[in-house]
């Protein structure tokens, strides 16, 4: 008793916010409606919808402050109560849509709209016999924290308590476990599982709520007090579990969103060498704008990059580049390697002054082929990076062609 005492003293003097769940829930939201109102018809969007619009509301409204104003803009003592149940048994309702809609696929099939009508009526269902209970209950004291557990044994306001607990059992039972089975199916994208483990855990978290709630209830019938669990324990199971849920629902668009990004930074920063050896050149630079899209930014550098080399492609020797390539083949790089080395290697030899005999295009008007080096710009560039490589394909295309093995 001692101990559970002081447990529930601790727990007491931790402020529960309800405020930081439901903007992490909203926060998801606001990422998530764009795509919902694009592709409206989507079941599975809609559900996604549903459930953090409701999710959002259930924390609003049940937090002690917002349930005091309810109930006082109402002037029914406690009908706060009903209200933030019926939020919660819809809440449930969207994760078995969410499911549902999973389960069958994308595509609107009469499988999908028999279990969604089934389980919108039976929530709904639920959602009248919780009003139609309330009614019949006699709850006059007004209560903004312990109601459940303060009228635990009261008529027909204890089948009420009991029936939204079950409801709410039930739809995160069985959602947790299908979430899990997706989790453990092959080929979902990274940020997908790490997104569905969030989700998961968030819903097993929930069944702590539950289990707080139902023990404490049945603590009340048994003639026991156990309260703190009530009052104190589900609560921030429920903060905890519902942060985790947004977070799931967060990461896969977040985590896509951001690789996407650092993907093309690391790729205007992997064309820096080719960048710089092609502004030495011209004297120009890429348009500077500090505050442009990434991906903007990258076409600019690109854009630039290959305009620079047409018009140094005229001063490209095609000899060094075949000598190149044989030598960097010799040297033991790959062929896709090799191409990149030797293509370094004859920018650089142009880029230095050197220029090959004008007679030797003489059979060719459009110069030397430029085709490889306009399209595998991040390859030279990359190439570029190493200079002792560059340096010795170079010494070895430089030695007399009879040193240079030949390779097929």
């Amino acid at each position: 008793m001692t101990l559970a005492l002081g447990l529930s003293g601790l727990l007491g003097e931790v402020s529960v916010s309800f405020w930081i769940p439901t903007a992490v829930l909203a926060a998801a939201l606001a990422i998530k409606l764009p795509g919902i109102i694009k592709m409206w018809r989507d079941p599975m969007l809609r559900a996604v919808g549903g459930l953090l619009l409701f999710a959002c509301a259930v924390f609003v409204f049940a937090a002690p402050r917002t349930i005091a104003w309810t109930n006082r803009v109402t002037g029914v003592p406690n009908i706060a109560a009903p209200w933030v149940y019926s939020l919660l048994t819809a809440l449930c309702a969207s994760w078995l849509l969410l499911i549902t809609a999973w389960r069958n696929g994308r595509s609107d099939s009469a499988q999908t709209r028999r279990v969604t009508r089934w389980v919108v009526a039976a929530y709904a269902g639920v959602v009248v016999a919780l009003w139609v209970l309330f009614a019949l209950a006699d709850v006059p004291v007004e209560r903004l924290r312990d109601l459940d557990t303060y009228y635990a044994t009261t008529p027909f306001m204890r089948e009420e308590i009991l029936l939204y607990l079950v409801a709410h059992t039930v739809a995160c039972s069985v959602t947790a476990r299908l979430i899990w089975n997706w989790i453990r199916t092959d080929g979902l994208d990274g940020w997908l599982r790490w997104g569905l483990r969030l989700l998961g855990v968030g819903y097993a978290t929930n069944l702590c709520f539950d289990a707080a709630k139902l023990t404490a209830v049945v603590a009340r019938w048994t003639g026991h007090d156990l309260d703190w669990l009530s009052t104190d324990v589900a609560p921030a199971g429920a903060c905890v579990s519902a942060t985790l849920v947004a977070v799931g629902f967060i990461v896969p668009h977040a985590g896509q969103y951001l690789h996407e990004r650092w993907h093309v930074r690391l790729r205007r920063r992997a064309l820096g060498p080719l960048y710089q050896l092609t502004r030495a050149v011209t004297g120009e630079r890429e348009p500077f704008a500090p505050h442009a899209p990434a991906e903007l930014r990258l076409i600019r550098r690109e854009t630039f990059i290959r305009d620079a080399l047409l018009q140094l492609s005229r001063h490209l020797d095609e000899d060094l580049r075949e000598r190149s390539y044989r030598a960097a083949l010799s040297l033991g790089f790959e062929p896709d390697r090799a191409k990149a080395l030797a293509a370094a290697v004859t920018l650089l030899h142009a880029a230095g002054g050197e220029r090959p005999p004008r007679a030797e295009y003489a059979g060719s008007p459009s110069g030397p082929d430029t085709t490889y080096l306009l399209k595998e710009i991040q390859a030279v560039s990359q190439a570029l990076r190493h200079p002792d490589e560059i340096t010795a394909v170079r010494a070895r295309a430089a030695a007399p062609a009879e040193s240079v093995p030949a390779h097929e």
